[in-house]
């Protein structure tokens, strides 16, 4: 079972807290946080592209030279795909690039996630996570008393509005609660601050 140390938002230790093994200390499977990390970005995707075939272009509506007689190729219309300005084939249209896993994969990708950061001595417990008002200063203060210049991503078992305004200003810095917890931002993120609050709301939905 990992034991991880427990620190303030000055970065004092305060304690120590045991972490779940069947959360924090699981067999990494990379194909499967892969294919968790693939489907997320797909969802983002907007799908918006379009082309417009023969039947979409504006004209074309005149047969553009008698059918025999003529010594040219057959041409029933000047919007044909083989002409300059005609129509697109097989071009992309409008269309969902969304896909879906097994939630046993999902939440199985998010812990191998979790436990990467585990092994990597990456991940930070907050005996909690606060602040009497959004001021990004005071996400820079609590950065520098961890010394971390990187991509930090803080975890919140509820949400948290002043924890939210005051890191979003800050380029690669992220906040969100533990309903929100997915494989992307675990992984584009050097530093993970969680709560012991936000420890067990984790455990409780995953183990």
């Amino acid at each position: 079972m990992p034991t991880v140390e427990v620190f303030n938002m000055t970065g004092q230790k305060v304690g120590d807290v045991q972490l779940a093994e069947n959360v924090f200390g699981v067999e990494i499977n990379e194909g499967l946080v892969h294919q968790a990390v693939v489907m997320q970005l797909a969802a983002q995707r907007l799908g918006t592209h379009a082309t417009k075939t023969r039947g979409f272009v504006r004209g074309g509506g005149r047969k553009p030279w008698r059918q025999k007689g003529t010594g040219r190729a057959r041409s029933g219309s000047t919007r044909s795909p083989i002409w300059v300005g005609g129509g697109t084939i097989f071009g992309p249209h409008p269309r969902s690039y969304a896909f879906s896993m097994p939630r046993k994969q999902r939440r199985l990708a998010i812990k191998c996630a979790l436990t990467d950061k585990v092994n990597g001595k990456n991940i930070v417990v907050l005996e909690n996570l606060d602040f009497a008002a959004p001021k990004t200063k005071d996400v820079v203060k609590l950065l520098k008393d961890f010394s971390v210049d990187g991509k930090a991503l803080f975890i919140t078992a509820d949400f948290a509005e002043n924890v939210e305004k005051s890191s979003r200003n800050i380029p690669g810095v992220k906040a969100i609660n533990s309903s929100g917890l997915n494989v992307y931002d675990i992984l584009n993120h050097n530093k993970l601050f969680i709560t012991k609050d936000a420890v067990t709301r984790v455990e409780e939905v995953l183990a």
